[in-house]
Parts: C-alpha cells; structure tokens; sequence
C-alpha cells in the first residue's frame, strides 16, 4: 500500500501534518490505521489555513510544480489531509517513490 496514487490529472497524496515544527520538511512514510501516509512538518501555525498554505508550498517546491497546482481536498482542520499535485502522473510518481525514506 502507498501514500499516494496517481490518477489522469497528477497524484493524490495522503498526508499527516504536524505544525509549528522546527523546519519546513518532508520526513517520510509513516503507517496510519488507514494505510500509509507521507510525514510532513510545517513552522507555520495551525491558525487560518496558515499551515495548509505552507504544506501547499512545500508540496509544490519538492514536486517541482507551482504553488497553484497543489490543492488540500479534505482534511482543512485535520492533521490527516488528502492533496492533489497536478502534473504528469509518471513524473509525480517518481518523485513521490522517492521520498519514501
């Protein structure tokens, strides 16, 4: 089972966020009890969509895509979010197979 799976418009990516870490970073492959998710650390608070913007950036800066092509589609208030990165499947699956350390 994988965090992500691509589909005809770019991927989608099940992520758990935590905010106010001490550095913007994507820090792996975590189990969840509904399968995998990718770890991402955010300094941005959780307050008004501040830390879902930084996820957003990061997203788009590790998968090489603008800031606009990656949205949260569920999980706004949740550290549990599911996002979609907008591209090439084949790209983005590469890169995504990649941060699985």
């Amino acid at each position: 089972m994988s965090f992500f799976r691509a589909d005809k418009d770019g991927l989608v990516i099940t992520a758990r966020v935590t905010p106010k870490a001490s550095r913007d970073a994507v820090t792996g492959v975590m189990p969840t009890p509904e399968g995998f998710a990718l770890k991402i650390a955010v300094t941005a608070p959780a307050d008004k969509g501040k830390a879902n913007a930084a996820v957003c950036a990061l997203l788009a800066k590790t998968f090489k895509v603008a800031k606009s092509s990656v949205a949260v589609v569920n999980g706004e208030t949740d550290r549990r979010k599911v996002l979609r990165v907008q591209g090439d499947p084949a790209a983005l699956a590469a890169i995504a197979e990649g941060l699985r350390t």
